[in-house]
């Protein structure tokens, strides 16, 4: 049966070896293959001719990021569909997001690539030069094949339903205006900004539980304690989002005293500059969810972060963004109203900022206090539809025309407004664009917000299309919310890969 030729990689790196030792020549191909067509296998056809056995692997399901509802067919499938082909000796599903892993295994005479792959500078990726790197160092090389080639991505979008209709059309009308060329180049035009965040720390917790029901003898849950996890949060995973994307960000934040700083400071990515000043009174923040098997917050304490009236870090805070806010090309404020920023220093940052990015968030700590128009100004807002519309005490009114109102109110460049299953509305002084979300898999809602504050900020900074810069923050939310809290930021990589995705 052609399934005996699926291998685990350990099981291909035994035969991999026995077969160098006898002489012979091993080819390896590597991809995702969705969906075989002609041009997978005239391409695979040829691997096999340039020596005596040909591997294939396979991304797993797990790490096809390649936007909503891929992969289309499981791994079981498509490693099946590769297995049928007479060219192909063996092949193994590869749990991880390259190549480099089953390269190291198999160690190939020769790793084979189609034509697109040729000038490493079009890899949106990044993950063919470290690819070659890999084969290189473990006695191989690369080629090139120069077979017809198709795009799976296309066809897919094209011909199948992986997409919802209101999505597809959204897709094709932004094309006609913003290729995907235009997205690509806006993502490498932001490495060169310096970026200042301005914002609470927060540490998050999750305790993971098991619920077992209700107690005998009263009406409350009882749950059993599997185990804990820890995640930097607030405006320091505002900052790591940020840092995959431009080489210079600092973090202008308030600490707890005797708590947290050591911790914080192993958390950020190493392009990021800490600015800290202590609180007097009260630790750094910290949120204890306790979550159940399926993901489920079932309850939730505060620790600490609330500090008294401080006027002398209030001063302080002032100051140093009185001096140097001006020296960012943008500041992007995630005000999450726990404390840190007062009103003085809302109005010292719209003053001095060049370019200004805000967020209140509206959570369980501030909820009927915390609102936008604490800003006088602001170039970008992200708000969610709460946010926006006690900003404006407005229940009942059309969305755009809240939006409107807040766009008006603070004079502001742009208003976008994320609503969660219905995706995001954008509003400028022209126009109003609704954007389905793009998301079809969902692990963790916690910090998509921040997500998209922070891609959607730093496009709005380096391009005047509202468009592209809703889009860049949809797709940061769309990734953030496959991942459990902040336990990491969004991938530049996967984030071109989904953005090469929707807009082929």
């Amino acid at each position: 049966m052609s399934t005996e030729k699926i291998k685990t990689l350990d099981e291909l790196a035994h035969i991999t070896e026995q077969l160098r030792s006898s002489g012979q020549k091993v080819i390896h191909c590597h991809g995702t293959f969705d969906l075989m067509h002609t041009g997978h296998i005239k391409h695979l056809q040829l691997a096999r001719s340039l020596g005596h056995v040909l591997i294939v692997t396979i991304t797993s399901d797990d790490f096809v990021r390649k936007g909503p509802g891929r992969p289309v067919f499981s791994e079981l499938l498509r490693a099946e569909n590769l297995a049928a082909l007479s060219c192909v000796d063996f092949l193994a599903i590869s749990n991880a997001e390259t190549a480099i892993l089953a390269i190291e295994k198999i160690k190939p005479f020769l790793y084979v690539k189609g034509s697109d792959y040729a000038d490493p500078t079009k890899d949106t990726t990044g993950n063919i030069s470290l690819e070659i790197e890999a084969v290189r160092s473990n006695g191989g090389d690369i080629y090139f094949t120069d077979e017809i080639t198709f795009s799976s991505t296309k066809l897919l979008n094209t011909h199948f339903d992986v997409l919802p209709q209101d999505t597809r059309l959204f897709l094709e009308q932004f094309k006609q205006t913003s290729p995907l060329s235009s997205f690509l180049e806006h993502i490498q035009s932001l490495k060169s900004l310096n970026v200042l965040v301005i914002g609470d720390t927060i540490i998050d917790e999750y305790h993971y539980v098991h619920t077992l029901g209700q107690t005998g003898k009263g009406t409350s849950l009882a749950v059993r304690h599997q185990s804990e996890e820890r995640f930097a949060g607030g405006a320091v995973a505002v900052a790591n989002h940020i840092a995959g994307f431009t080489q210079n960000v600092t973090l202008l934040t308030a600490l707890g005293k005797d708590d947290g700083i050591d911790y914080i400071k192993s958390k950020l990515k190493s392009n990021v500059t800490l600015e800290y000043r202590h609180f007097q009174n009260a630790p750094t923040l910290i949120k204890r969810r306790f979550v159940d098997q399926d993901l489920q917050r079932l309850f939730e304490v505060y620790f600490g972060g609330e500090e008294e009236d401080n006027p002398d870090l209030e001063q302080d805070f002032c100051s140093w963004i009185e001096q140097y806010a001006n020296d960012y090309d943008l500041v992007i404020v995630p005000d999450f109203g726990n404390g840190m920023i007062s009103k003085k220093m809302a109005k010292t940052i719209s003053h001095h900022a060049r370019f200004l990015v805000v967020n209140t968030q509206i959570n369980s700590g501030n909820r009927g206090y915390h609102i936008i128009t604490r800003y006088p100004k602001a170039d970008f807002i992200c708000l969610n539809e709460p946010e926006a519309r006690l900003a404006t005490h407005d229940r009942q009114s059309p969305l755009e025309d809240v939006a409107m109102e807040l766009l008006t109110r603070l004079d502001s460049r742009a208003v976008a407004i994320t609503r969660g299953l219905k995706g995001a509305l954008i509003v400028d002084k022209q126009s109003t664009l609704a954007i389905p979300a793009l998301s079809s898999h969902v692990v963790d809602r916690i910090g998509a917000g921040d997500a998209f504050l922070s891609l959607g900020g730093l496009f709005m900074a380096v391009t005047d299309s509202t468009p592209a810069a809703v889009l860049a923050g949809s797709i940061a939310a769309a990734l953030d919310v496959q991942i459990v809290c902040n336990r990491e930021p969004v991938d530049p990589v996967l984030f071109a890969k989904y953005a090469t995705t929707l807009l082929k």
